[in-house]
């Protein structure tokens, strides 16, 4: 079925119209064929051969959009357009010509010349009009299009950033319970304090990853609170020292970064009283978030698919920011990441 259209183009007929006529009363028409009293009559006789050649025209034009409307049709359209435009155009104004030499010249015999001259000035018109026509119309589609395109773009990557919050409730989960497996058998009374601190922590862990992006404000306030759980289970084995510059508590990032990588820390490196690991968290010059730990790896290592590190890449990469920058040295471990300045941001509304 033949999809609907309209052309939406009745200002362009009621300025086009008058405008092409008034033309055309001055090229087709001069006071030796008429004579000069009969201005007014010439002018509506021009409005009426114009409004004739338009209207058969235009629905030249409709007829080719519905059978042709998408953009990657142009060519096809704006080809089948031009050739049948010209047919119409041609026959019309041969008819109309040959009309006026019966009733107003009264001969009959009109030079080809005079036909051609006449045919050739309404294809000019004719051409221009359809210019304008096909140069609305393809605006208007590239538009559209546009905007669809940006809706769907937008739409695969909240699809993706979902994806990505999916992952970090199982991974948060999936570690805490193995500290908790781990300090059941140390400590029975400090597992019970875990376990309370890890269901308030998760909670908010909860409500924090339905955001995109959170203020490194809000993310330290969470730390200090996920801090506190990490303190029950390692006591003076995890040392954390803060130093954030309260210019930039309002730069965001993605929630639980900062938790990521303290988590991640914990994870590869061994903890204990006698051998601390040191955890660093502070802001650089250049307005950088910084997590650094000095590196004592687990005379065991500990398998990992790498999802805290790969989840927080992925989503810089998603909202089109700078990339995280990882280094290792034999001493230490540091992860720089970018903060996100409000105003630079144009990604997905958080």
């Amino acid at each position: 079925m033949m999809a609907k259209e309209k052309l939406h183009d009745n200002w362009f007929r009621f300025a086009g119209m008058p405008i092409i006529a008034f033309m055309g009363h001055f090229i087709f028409f001069n006071s030796h064929d008429t004579g000069e009293k009969d201005s007014l009559g010439i002018f509506f006789l021009s409005f009426i051969e114009t409004l004739v050649l338009w209207e058969a025209n235009r629905l030249v034009i409709l007829h080719f959009r519905r059978k042709y409307p998408a953009l990657e049709q142009t060519s096809k359209r704006m080809l089948m357009i031009l050739i049948f435009c010209v047919i119409v155009t041609v026959v019309l104004r041969s008819l109309n010509i040959f009309i006026y030499d019966i009733v107003e010249v009264r001969s009959g015999n009109l030079e080809l010349s005079v036909y051609l001259q006449n045919i050739l000035i309404a294809l000019l018109f004719v051409i221009i009009v359809g210019g304008v026509y096909e140069a609305i119309y393809y605006f208007r589609k590239w538009k559209v299009i546009a905007v669809e395109a940006e809706a769907l773009k937008k739409e695969n990557l909240q699809t993706q950033l979902d994806s990505l919050k999916v992952q970090i409730n199982p991974h948060f989960l999936f570690n805490s319970l193995g500290s908790l497996s781990s300090l059941i058998d140390e400590d029975p009374k400090k597992a019970q304090e875990f376990l309370g601190q890890m269901s308030a922590v998760y909670r908010y862990l909860l409500q924090a990853n339905e955001k995109q992006l959170t203020t490194l404000q809000n993310e330290m306030a969470f730390i200090t609170a996920y801090s506190n759980m990490l303190t029950t289970r390692f006591a003076e084995g995890l040392q954390l020292s803060v130093e954030i510059d309260k210019n930039c508590l309002e730069y965001m990032l993605p929630p639980l970064t900062v938790q990521i990588l303290l988590e991640n820390a914990v994870k590869h490196n061994a903890v204990a009283a006698s051998k601390p690991l040191q955890v660093k968290i502070f802001t650089d010059d250049a307005q950088n978030l910084v997590v650094e730990n000095n590196l004592q790896k687990k005379t065991s290592p500990v398998a990992s698919n790498k999802t805290g590190l790969n989840n927080i890449i992925s989503k810089y990469k998603l909202l089109n920011q700078a990339e995280i920058m990882i280094q290792e040295t034999e001493t230490d471990f540091r992860v720089t990441v970018p903060l996100i300045k409000s105003k630079n941001y144009a990604g997905i509304n958080s």
